[in-house]
């Protein structure tokens, strides 16, 4: 289930995207002869048996249509592999599952229904994005987006071209308005359509905002859109399934007059789902994002976990007689040399330009102010920063006056103090995952950026900007205010307490590191080949198995580039839908590489 803002996805992403189930038929249904059990009120079926929609991402078994619970279990047994079956409107699950307790499990998910004939719409129009149907190409590409950056499985381009005609099925998207970036999507069924229900009803499905999406209130927005699509159809309800500690989700829901229902999803026991069944690992819940991408991956694998230090994000994996110990994605196999090399932002420049990377002028702070007053008149603009530290703590980005370089230095001493000064290189920044010498992900960092809305303060924008960002990434990215924060406001004239004109962008800090509110964008399918070349390059010399990169570039499709600095232990989760999780258990126990899978 999906844990961003506001909103509730119905699918969990498998790591191996590529075997999602290929079907080509795309409504399953058997004879429609015979009558149906008066119990089976949820929808009933006095036209279609044994409906299974393919949904792309896997199938949905509308249990109401089926004879009895015997051909329902045959048809759940029928699912793909890699993908995953949901078995919706399943009155008695505990009769269900009596039948095949080791196969198929109770999803611990409410069903929550909205009676279309009291829903009321609203009028308020969403600030900066357009809802509208599903229309192109360029839209799968952007569902898909939305889809990998929430951890969810990915649909095939073809599907969607496929199921365009099917008018059971709709899919509206919402589109940022300044960026014509898709941000949010969700799918609804028509029950009536699609295999003639008698109550006329609907279901919600796959409801997902791109955790980076700027405009709030998007998911609502969708739900609503969908509500009166199926309202105007003549429908009587809308129905979802939302996980039962989803609370953001829930509280939207209910704020929309959704409400709950006795009905129930099961689903059959696989990789995909196994949290949901098994026996949870002590302290699994207390990790971080980054380390539990890494241990999901590894359970799906067969491999053992223990749990050294939650807090900490260690973690012990042992297969056969290889046992590593890890920390997030620094693991045994990185040496305490090229840990040593990363740490110390001087001697990583050192090590990469003498591998022949363009790095850029940099002396230390503890030269002379003349040298420093020198130096910033022969560079214009610079970077300080702390020569050790990391995610982004105590960093100043395209400083131009001795006050604000003065400060900035004191500001990186409360860090480390040593502090280094560099030529500031205008672009974006690159940062470039690279495990066992290959290229696995690149993705752009941006800076954290505000939307006025015409009535708050900067302050409050950025206090609700970082509280979605927090959310979005399970407390690991927020935007802090401090000294670089009003330093970079006064330098568009602004502060704290301006009100920011309705529709306004601007950044709020320089520096474009995620856990001081940045953002990151995917760009691994265009990145430059000689940036590619570069980045592994460095991997190389620092001689380090998992690495991250970072690059400041004008354009990630042209080679023109500066190095910046090695990052011992990269956020691999930040690069979803890249496969940086299983890349990494294949550098750690190559033996267990999935069948056909590729490195």
């Amino acid at each position: 289930m999906k844990k961003h803002e506001n909103v509730a996805t119905l699918h969990s992403r498998p790591r191996n995207t590529k075997a999602v189930s290929h079907r080509l038929t795309r409504l399953r249904e058997t004879s429609n002869a015979g009558t149906y059990p008066s119990r089976r009120k949820a929808g009933g079926a006095s036209g279609n048996r044994n409906v299974a929609l393919d949904c792309g991402w896997g199938r949905l078994l509308f249990a109401q249509t089926f004879r009895d619970n015997a051909a329902l279990l045959a048809e759940i047994r029928e699912e793909a592999p890699a993908s995953r079956d949901i078995a919706f409107y399943v009155r008695d699950p505990h009769v269900l599952l009596a039948s095949a307790p080791q196969e198929i499990f109770l999803d611990p998910s409410h069903t929550y229904r909205l009676d279309l004939a009291t829903y009321r719409g609203s009028n308020r129009r969403a600030r900066g994005i357009t809802i509208r149907r599903f229309a192109s190409e360029a839209d799968v590409e952007g569902i898909n987006a939305v889809y990998g950056a929430c951890g969810m499985v990915q649909v095939r381009p073809d599907f969607f071209s496929t199921e365009r005609d099917n008018r059971a099925v709709t899919y509206f998207i919402a589109q940022d308005d300044v960026t014509g970036q898709v941000v949010g999507t969700v799918t609804g069924i028509d029950h009536q359509r699609l295999f003639d229900d008698p109550e006329r009803g609907a279901s919600l499905w796959c409801l997902a905002v791109h955790p980076q999406a700027r405009q709030p209130g998007i998911g609502e927005r969708l739900v609503r859109k969908l509500a009166e699509h199926f309202q105007a159809r003549g429908l009587s309800y809308v129905d979802l399934s939302v996980m039962h500690d989803n609370d953001k989700a829930i509280k939207l829901y209910e704020k929309l007059g959704f409400r709950r229902v006795p009905l129930f999803v099961v689903k059959r026991k696989n990789a995909i789902n196994e949290k949901f069944f098994a026996l949870p690992i002590e302290s699994y819940s207390a990790l971080n994002p980054y380390a539990k991408l890494i241990v999901d991956e590894a359970l799906r694998r067969g491999i053992q976990v223990e749990i050294t230090d939650a807090a900490g994000g260690f973690f012990r994996l042992s297969h056969g007689g290889r046992s590593i110990h890890c920390r997030e994605s620094l693991s045994e196999l990185t040496s305490s040399i090229a840990m040593s090399i990363c740490d110390d932002k001087a001697t990583t420049r050192r090590f990469v330009s003498e591998a022949g990377l363009v790095v850029p002028a940099q002396m230390e702070a503890e030269a002379g102010e003349s040298e420093m007053e020198a130096f910033l008149a022969r560079h214009r603009k610079l970077v300080v920063k702390p020569a050790r530290g990391e995610q982004g703590r105590g960093i100043s980005v395209g400083i131009t006056t001795m006050k604000d370089l003065k400060a900035a230095i004191r500001q990186a001493r409360t860090v480390c103090e040593r502090v280094l000064l560099e030529a500031c290189f205008e672009g974006e920044d690159l940062r470039l995952v690279v495990i066992d010498r290959k290229l696995v992900a690149a993705a752009l960092r941006r800076p954290p950026r505000v939307v006025g809305d015409g009535k708050s303060t900067v302050r409050k924008l950025i206090e609700v900007q970082s509280r979605r960002r927090a959310a979005a990434t399970g407390g690991e990215s927020r935007i802090p205010i401090d000294a670089e924060t009003r330093r970079c406001l006064t330098e568009q004239e602004l502060g704290l307490d301006t009100v920011l004109e309705d529709g306004r962008e601007i950044v709020v800090r320089r520096a474009a590191n995620l856990h001081a509110g940045g953002t990151i964008h995917d760009v691994t399918a265009k990145v430059h080949p000689k940036l590619v070349e570069a980045a592994c390059r460095a991997a190389e010399a620092i001689d380090i198995p998992v690495v991250g990169i970072d690059f400041m570039v004008r354009d990630p499709e042209r080679k023109d580039y500066v190095f910046i600095e090695a990052n011992e232990r990269p956020g691999l989760a930040n690069h979803e839908p890249q496969p940086t999780a299983e890349r990494f258990v294949d550098l750690l126990f190559p033996g267990t590489q999935p069948f056909g899978a590729t490195s």
